[in-house]
C-alpha cells in the first residue's frame, strides 16, 4: 500500500447505529462486507457526531465547524459564507463528486457547493418540476426574508416523499444507482474525493425482498408503524412484538446498504484503486427505536444517536480497534491530510475558510493535542477529551408532531423535549446535556451506558468536570441557551407561496 494514497471515498450511511453493525459486536449478520472491511480499517468505538440530524452533520463534515459556528439547521437550513472541504479540493486540483438520496444534501441547501459532479436522485423534484412552480416557490422564499422561515419545509420534502414514494420506488432504490455513478465518476477521474450517502436506514423501511426475507421474515411494512411522529406525539403505541419487526426491517435496510458497499469494494480491488484510495465510513446519525420512549433521531441527544460507527482505511492508521474518543468533525482535517491540502482559503470573498489543523486529523501524530492548535476552535479545549453536540429545535419534525397529537385530541406540553434546544459535552466515562426548557441530563458512561440514571447536580466530579467543559464551549459559542424559543412554530406566511407549490406540499403531507 502507497504511504500517502491519491484519492478519498468518504461513504455516509444515514441514521446508522452502530450497535446493529457486525464490526461492533451485533450477533446478527447484517454488515458481511463492512466485517472485512474492519479488519484492514481502524475501527472507532467512540466516536461523536456533532449534531443528531443530517444538515448540521454534514454541514460540520463539509467545513471543519461546529453547527453554532456554520449556522444550517431547520431554522436556517442553508449553508452559507462558508468554504467548503469540495471547494477547497476542487481548487486543488481533485476531482470532486457527491451523490445521494438525501433531500438536505442539494443544491438548494449549499451542501453541494464546490463539487464538480453531484446528484441526489431526488425523485420528489425532477428536473422538470424544479423548472416550475417550486423552483419559483423557492425563489420567492430566498428573495422574502419573512418566507424563509418555511424554506425549510421544501429543502426537507425529500424525506417526506422516501416515505410517500418508498414502496420499491423510493430512496431506497437509489443506492444501487448511487454506487453505479460513483463507479463512473472514479472511472473518469484522475485523482478524486468521492462522497456518497446512503439513506437505506433511514425511515420508512421498506428493504428489497431478499433482506427482508432475511431479517424480517413474515413482516408486512406496510403494517407496521413507519411513522415516528405517531409515536412521540402519544398519538400511537408500539409493541415488543412490532418493535423486534420495526428493527428486523431496519437490519434489513443496513444489509442493503453492506451488499452495496461490498459491490463498491470489490470494484476498486478488481480495478487497482483501493490501495491507493483512503476509505472513510461513518454514519452521520443513528436512530432510536423505543429507548426512551423514542422513535426516530429527534429531541434527544443520547448516545444511540451520536456515539457513531466510523472506520477509516488508511496506511497511517493501524489496522485494530480504538477507544479514545474522536469527532466526525475532525474528518474535515483528516482529508485535508490525507491529500496534503491546507485549505483556509476562501473560496468567495467573506467566507469563513477552516485551514487544516492536524491536532484535529487522525493521520498526525499530534491528533487532538489542542495545546498546539492552529485554529480558532471553540471545542479545542480540555486536553482533547471531550466532545460537543449541538441540536437547535427540529421545525419541520415538530410541525408534524404537533399535527399528530392534535388528530389524536392530544396537547403537548410546551415545557418539553420536544420544543427544546440542547448541547451536550461528551467524554468516554461522562456525558452532560444542556436543555433550555427542562432539567439538564447527566450519565456516567462507563456505568451506566444505556443512560438511565440523571445524575444532573448529584455531585459526581467526572460530570462536574464535563459540565464545567460544556460551560466554557458554550461560552466560547456564544453563551448557554437558556431563552426558551417562542413555542409557535406555524407558519402563517405559507398563504403567501405559489398555490401549485402550496399543493405539492399538501400531497406530502407537511400541510393540512
Amino acid at each position: 500500500m502507497t504511504e500517502s494514497p491519491d484519492n478519498v471515498l468518504f461513504v455516509v450511511m444515514d441514521t446508522v447505529r452502530k450497535d446493529h453493525l457486525t464490526p461492533y459486536g451485533y450477533e446478527k449478520p447484517t454488515t458481511p462486507a463492512l466485517e472485512s472491511f474492519a479488519e484492514e480499517a481502524t475501527v472507532f468505538e467512540q466516536a461523536v457526531a456533532p449534531a443528531p440530524w443530517t444538515l448540521p452533520v454534514h454541514a460540520s463534515l463539509f467545513t471543519g465547524m461546529y453547527p453554532s459556528h456554520h449556522g444550517a439547521d431547520q431554522e436556517n437550513p442553508y449553508l452559507e459564507g462558508a468554504t467548503t472541504l469540495a471547494q477547497t479540493l476542487s481548487r486543488a486540483g481533485y476531482d470532486t463528486a457527491c451523490y445521494s438520496s438525501n433531500a438536505w444534501i442539494t443544491p438548494y441547501t449549499h451542501l453541494t457547493d464546490g463539487f464538480d459532479d453531484q446528484n441526489n436522485f431526488f425523485e420528489v423534484m425532477p428536473g422538470d418540476f424544479l423548472s416550475g412552480p417550486l423552483a419559483k416557490a423557492w425563489k420567492t422564499m430566498n428573495d422574502n426574508e419573512a418566507l424563509r422561515a418555511i424554506a425549510d419545509k421544501l429543502v426537507s420534502l425529500g424525506n417526506t416523499a422516501h416515505e410517500y414514494l418508498a414502496g420499491g420506488e423510493g430512496a431506497d432504490s437509489k443506492t444501487p444507482a448511487v454506487i453505479d455513478q460513483t463507479k463512473s465518476f472514479i472511472d473518469d477521474s484522475e485523482e478524486f474525493f468521492a462522497f456518497i450517502n446512503l439513506m437505506d436506514a433511514h425511515l420508512p423501511y421498506h428493504p428489497p425482498e431478499e433482506f427482508a426475507e432475511e431479517f424480517a421474515p413474515g413482516v408486512d411494512s406496510t403494517e407496521i408503524c413507519q411513522n415516528s411522529k405517531e409515536y412521540n406525539s402519544g398519538a400511537r403505541d408500539i409493541d415488543d412484538e412490532e418493535w423486534e419487526a420495526i428493527r428486523g426491517l431496519y437490519d434489513a435496510e443496513i444489509a442493503h446498504i453492506d451488499d452495496q458497499l461490498g459491490r463498491l469494494f470489490d470494484w476498486l480491488k478488481e480495478t487497482g484503486r483501493w490501495d491507493d484510495t483512503m476509505v472513510v465510513v461513518c454514519a452521520d446519525h443513528g436512530e432510536l427505536h423505543g429507548e426512551h420512549d423514542l422513535y426516530g433521531h429527534e429531541f434527544c441527544l443520547y448516545d444511540p444517536l451520536v456515539n457513531v460507527p466510523l472506520m477509516v482505511k488508511h496506511p497511517k492508521l493501524d489496522e485494530d480497534r480504538r477507544e479514545d474518543q474522536v469527532e466526525l468533525v475532525d474528518l474535515y482535517h483528516t482529508v485535508l491530510d490525507a491529500l496534503d491540502v491546507e485549505g483556509g482559503a476562501p473560496a468567495d470573498p467573506g467566507d469563513d475558510a477552516v485551514a487544516l489543523d492536524r491536532t484535529r486529523s487522525l493521520l498526525s501524530q499530534s491528533y487532538r493535542e489542542f495545546a498546539e492548535a492552529a485554529n480558532d476552535d471553540p471545542g479545542q479545549i480540555g486536553d482533547g477529551e471531550y466532545a460537543f453536540v449541538e441540536y437547535s429545535r427540529p421545525v419541520v419534525e415538530l410541525k408534524q408532531l404537533e399535527e399528530k397529537a392534535s388528530d389524536a385530541g392530544i396537547t403537548l406540553p410546551k415545557e418539553s423535549r420536544f420544543y427544546s434546544r440542547m448541547r451536550a459535552a461528551r467524554r468516554t466515562d461522562a456525558k452532560y446535556v444542556r436543555i433550555d426548557r427542562i432539567e439538564d441530563e447527566a450519565y456516567r458512561l462507563d456505568t451506566d451506558p444505556e443512560e438511565t440514571t440523571n445524575l444532573a447536580g448529584e455531585g459526581d466530579a467526572e460530570i462536574e468536570a464535563t459540565e464545567a467543559m460544556l460551560s466554557e464551549f458554550e461560552a466560547a459559542v456564544g453563551g448557554a441557551w437558556t431563552d426558551a424559543l417562542d413555542d409557535e412554530v406555524s407558519d402563517d406566511t405559507v398563504e403567501e407561496m405559489d398555490e401549485d407549490a402550496q399543493e405539492r406540499l399538501r400531497d406530502l403531507g407537511y400541510l393540512e
